[in-house]
């Protein structure tokens, strides 16, 4: 078929249009799907350029598909008032390559204590709220977003982690924990903060949204919540999907993340949730991080990896290749969905809607090589992995924001 983008937007899509005087696009041989939307990326500016930097983190969202990214608060000082959305909002539109749509903290300086001021940030460019990096401790504070998020139908994204469960924790609680001597974190500090918010979502009638499922009891309890009628969306990260514990194994700083990898019956679990729809969003956590930070001892280093140039190439290369799901069920978990779960724009093709595309190829092979990286950090545990499914191009607005030349 072909595909016609016109002042920005989905003109017409059918079989033989007519070509114009516009520019035209060769994508025989390519997959042309809505673009990617990430809902979970920490750019780290303002305070943590080193890092990364909203310019870094849109080129390296463009390089892996995606059109559109939602930037976490934790940054330094965090944004939790309209000031700050509305700068990374600005910023965002000054650089003009990936959508950038700004998150605000639930509370004031993530501390879990005083609810920010939610509706000026909204009308400063709020697409939903999170402490991202942090719970909210706090039940009756987290009563109070639910419900006050309410007024603006705006979804309550939660970190899940019972700190008191996981106070010193590393890694997966388990057997390779126990080897390595490690302080270990077990699933039910995630868990019991999983079924919290769930009761406090069925209580106020709010929108709830799972960040990084990751454990075999918070998938079954977010199907049978869905199940309920409660409204909850939720993610599956691609390394969770991908990784066990094992990759911790000689103390690999780049597997530390938050939730930890876990067992092999998790991540069977965090699949099945991706097939039938109980995670209904892939979103890649992208956690940059200096070198020299990552490269400290395995208690020390910080938890997170990067994750946008690698998302598209592990979806279809574990879960697609491997019979998980099918493609377009991929690319439903990965613009469509998102795009529900937070109320964006995109997330399809249809006449009226952003001319926001990705081009891959479905079938090219190619390995990670992190020194390439658009981003400006390197911690991948994905390292010479040979991936199958690579971006090709990136347009967004019906202008192309990145194309890959040919080595």
């Amino acid at each position: 078929m072909d595909l016609r983008i016109e002042n920005g937007v989905v003109a017409e899509l059918g079989d033989g249009l007519p070509e114009s005087e516009s520019e035209v696009i060769d994508a025989d041989g390519l997959v042309v799907c809505p673009g990617l939307i990430d809902v979970h990326v920490h750019l780290r500016e303002p305070g943590g350029e080193h890092k990364e930097t909203i310019a870094s983190g849109v080129a390296a969202a463009a390089a892996g598909g995606f059109t559109s990214i939602v930037a976490m608060p934790n940054t330094d000082p965090p944004i939790d008032n309209p000031a700050a959305v509305g700068f990374v909002l600005a910023e965002g539109r000054r650089i003009g390559l990936t959508r950038v749509y700004p998150s605000g903290a639930i509370t004031v300086g993530q501390k879990g204590e005083q609810l920010t001021e939610v509706g000026e940030m909204v009308q400063a460019g709020a697409v939903t709220i999170t402490d991202d990096g942090r719970p909210v401790r706090g039940a009756g504070v987290m009563r109070l977003a639910l419900e006050y998020a309410q007024t603006f139908d705006l979804p309550v994204a939660v970190h899940e982690e019972e700190t008191d469960l996981s106070r010193g924790g590393v890694m997966n609680e388990g057997i390779i924990s126990s080897r390595l001597g490690l302080t270990g974190i077990p699933n039910a500090a995630e868990d019991v903060m999983i079924a919290r918010d769930l009761l406090l979502t069925e209580l106020t009638g709010g929108r709830l949204h799972v960040q990084h499922v990751s454990t075999v009891r918070g998938v079954d309890m977010i199907q049978r919540a869905k199940e309920r009628g409660i409204r909850v969306t939720a993610e599956a990260t691609p390394h969770h999907f991908t990784l066990t514990d094992a990759a911790v194994e000689q103390y690999r700083t780049d597997a530390k993340m938050n939730p930890p990898l876990r067992s092999e019956a998790d991540r069977e679990a965090v699949r099945a949730g991706v097939r039938d729809g109980t995670l209904d969003v892939i979103a890649t956590d992208h956690a940059p991080h200096h070198y020299d930070e990552k490269e400290q001892a395995f208690d020390d280093a910080p938890f997170g990896i990067v994750g946008l140039e690698t998302a598209l190439g592990l979806g279809i290369t574990e879960l697609v290749e491997k019979r998980v799901i099918d493609l377009p069920t991929l690319i439903e978990r990965m613009s469509c969905n998102p795009a529900r779960a937070l109320s964006l724009p995109g997330g399809t093709l249809a006449r009226g809607k952003p001319g926001d595309v990705a081009l891959f190829h479905l079938e090219r092979e190619w390995v990670v090589d992190p020194s390439r990286f658009r981003s400006l950090s390197r911690n991948t545990p994905f390292a010479d992995w040979k991936l199958r499914g690579q971006p090709i191009r990136t347009i967004v607005g019906g202008r192309s924001v990145w194309f890959r030349r040919e080595d």
